[in-house]
């Protein structure tokens, strides 16, 4: 029997695990109260065919490498997965990126990891995700939660992907396509302010008003995502792994999600 063993499964590789279960596989887990209990995950590792993590660094660190590393890079596994981040390429000025651009992300630590898990078994596939949108968290969710913000930066683009679409790809490459690094991306980068509108008009809610990126509702976090325009070329995925987007583009997927 396949078995997949999930280090940290939240939104995506929850996801994943539901669609290999229903095709007969076997799902373990390790989480953040079991990722120091080193005799079972020991046990999980060896028994495995498919290793997902989806645990992103913790501080300097990514916590599953810096405990299981030289377990990781021993094991008998077919297949060794990571989700990481488009964060790695930076801002591109709105230019296209694909898997062959350079890792220069703000963000040291999630760079590093991406590096790490390339290198920690020869069976290696990362994923580089953009945001990650699907039911219960969605730009639909947050308009009703009054969370929903449309902010000033004019030229702002990037790239999603919803979930049911990651997780294709994700399980397209456990039979298809070489090792190496993916993007998974839909067909469409948009403005967050379109996508906030177009979910309005959906759901016939109230638009949110426009607000200056000095506001104090946008946080730190927020105005380094809006410094940055990246658009994800998802072509390597589609021609390697045989992946084909269910939701080409967000207006589907927030239908989808409605």
């Amino acid at each position: 029997m396949s078995h997949l063993l999930i280090f940290g499964p939240g939104y995506s590789a929850s996801r994943i695990a539901e669609r290999v279960k229903a095709h007969g596989w076997h799902v373990s887990v390790v989480t953040r109260s079991t990722i120091d209990d080193v005799n079972m995950v020991r046990r999980a590792v060896a028994g495995a065919t498919h290793i997902l993590s989806s645990v992103p660094p913790d501080g300097r660190d990514d916590p599953v490498l810096s405990r299981y590393a030289d377990l990781i890079a021993q094991a008998g596994a077919k297949w060794v997965g990571y989700l990481s981040s488009t964060g790695v390429y930076g801002n591109s000025d709105g230019a296209w990126i694909d898997e062959s651009a350079a890792v220069a992300g703000r963000r040291a630590a999630r760079n590093a990891a991406d590096l790490a898990w390339q290198a920690v078994h020869p069976r290696s596939r990362v994923f580089r995700l953009p945001g990650i949108y699907g039911p219960g968290r969605s730009a639909l969710d947050r308009l009703r939660a009054g969370k929903a913000h449309r902010v000033d930066v004019p030229g702002q683009i990037f790239s999603r992907i919803h979930v049911e679409d990651l997780a294709g790809g994700v399980i397209a490459s456990f039979s298809h396509g070489p090792p190496g690094v993916y993007n998974l991306a839909d067909d469409l980068p948009a403005a967050q302010n379109d996508v906030i509108a177009f979910a309005a008009r959906l759901a016939g809610l109230a638009l949110p008003p426009i607000v200056p990126l000095t506001s104090p509702d946008i946080t730190p976090q927020m105005r380094a995502f809006y410094g940055e325009v990246r658009r994800i070329a998802n072509g390597k995925a589609q021609r390697l792994l045989g992946w084909r987007l269910i939701y080409l583009d967000y207006r589907a997927g927030l239908r989808a999600c409605l």
